[in-house]
């Protein structure tokens, strides 16, 4: 492993305020700053926490001390002791991989092998994207277990080369000399990765990409697309790299639209349908989503399937009640552009906007156009994207079928 920490953690003893004791019982994954009330010496960041109960002093918990978050202690067990080693690691590995196996025989080789606190490994994202693992780091806790990790999620995956990603404030720190896009294990021929989903090509870039590369939790959402588009006419909007649209399009689409402000993504998104066979038509439109289903609109164009899939409104709590706003405005604006039996599929990666508040708000919303609909589905999560706690949750989908 090239150029990985090599310090131990210390151990620390940690008392908790009534709170915090309460949200370690409760098998959470967080523990802020202020619920802290004790602890024996100044810890750094990886050093492990033993969480101690208010009543005999007994072991309730254990996890990871983080000095640069608020989230200061990221716990990794509960309910009593543990010995963080490499078999407690490996143990969670092998667990993260059997859930994932089913969805390795469906000819997909690109699937979310580690998703963070939900796979009992807050802030730490492993991706594979055929024979590449792309490990995503938001905490500088894991810098202490990284070589063992790596070399255990190598072992079970059997790829052939790693690549580190590292978020924004990681790689701000100063006290390692990791470097985002930093290659850890064998070799790359190019930054941009092909891999399967469903049996459809696609390509990620693993150095300098969005996240890990690409988008791989809307998987099962792209495949019920892809079964829906025969002979159809199909909008995409907020298309990134052609996810939807390609599926569509390999699903016998007769003509499809992608809409995405970034031109950039446009250009990924015919790079990746060029990597595949279809017959249909493949147009590309880039602005800005409502201002171009606005013109749609006024046009009097319309589409058998629309598909409206934007980035999180609600990064933080104080912007929800705007993106409930954006969710209704969007929700009238594709029913504007949906044919006369045509399907409107709508969804949300705001954690911060939960799933049944935004299917009434898409309820709501195309009550108020007057054209009858029926909502014929709901889904979340793929199997590689398993939800442990509340805020874990942040994916949901609403398709919504059009009559006369």
């Amino acid at each position: 492993m090239i150029g990985l920490p090599t310090y131990s953690p210390q151990t620390l003893a940690v008392k908790l305020s009534a709170v915090g004791e309460r949200s370690v019982r409760s098998g959470h994954p967080w523990l802020f700053s202020e619920s802290i009330k004790k602890i024996n010496k100044q810890g750094n960041a990886g050093d492990i926490a033993i969480i101690f109960g208010q009543r005999n002093n007994e072991v309730i918990g254990v996890g990871l001390f983080d000095p640069h978050s608020p989230i200061r202690i990221k716990m990794l067990h509960h309910e009593g002791s543990a010995s963080i080693d490499t078999n407690f690691f490996n143990e969670r590995i092998a667990k993260a991989y059997a859930l994932r196996f089913e969805l390795l025989s469906t000819n997909t080789n690109s699937y979310r092998l580690l998703f963070g606190e939900n796979d009992g490994f807050p802030g730490f994202i492993a991706d594979v994207y055929a024979k590449v693992l792309v490990v995503k780091l938001y905490s500088a806790i894991w810098f202490p277990f990284l070589e063992s990790l790596i070399q255990s999620l190598v072992e079970i995956t059997a790829v052939e080369t790693v690549v580190l990603r590292l978020s924004r404030r990681l790689s701000e720190l100063k006290e390692h000399s990791l470097v985002d896009g930093q290659l850890l294990f064998g070799s790359l021929a190019s930054e941009d990765v092909v891999f399967l989903e469903h049996g459809i090509q696609f390509k990620a870039n693993v150095i300098h990409g969005h996240k890990t590369g690409y988008f791989l939790d809307h998987r099962h959402n792209r495949k019920r697309i892809g079964e829906l588009a025969g002979g159809k006419t199909v909008l995409d909007v907020f298309s990134y790299a052609g996810g939807f649209s390609i599926h569509a399009l390999m699903g016998g689409a007769k003509e499809v639209t992608s809409v995405d402000i970034s031109k950039q993504a446009l250009e990924v998104a015919k790079e990746n349908a060029a990597l595949n066979s279809f017959s249909g038509i493949h147009k590309t439109v880039a602005g800005d989503a409502f201002t171009v289903l606005e013109q749609l609109k006024k046009e009097g164009t319309t589409f058998d399937l629309v598909i409206i899939d934007p980035p999180s409104f609600a990064k933080s709590q104080k912007e929800v009640p705007t993106a409930k706003k954006k969710y209704a405005q969007l929700a009238r604006l594709g029913a504007a552009v949906t044919s006369k039996r045509g399907m409107l599929v709508l969804a949300s990666c705001s954690s911060r906007v939960i799933a049944s508040e935004f299917f009434s708000i898409n309820t709501e919303a195309l009550k108020t156009t007057s054209r009858s609909f029926k909502e014929v589905a709901q889904t979340f999560h793929d199997i590689d994207h398993p939800i442990s706690f509340p805020e874990g949750a942040y994916l949901k989908c609403g398709y919504y079928q059009f009559t006369p």
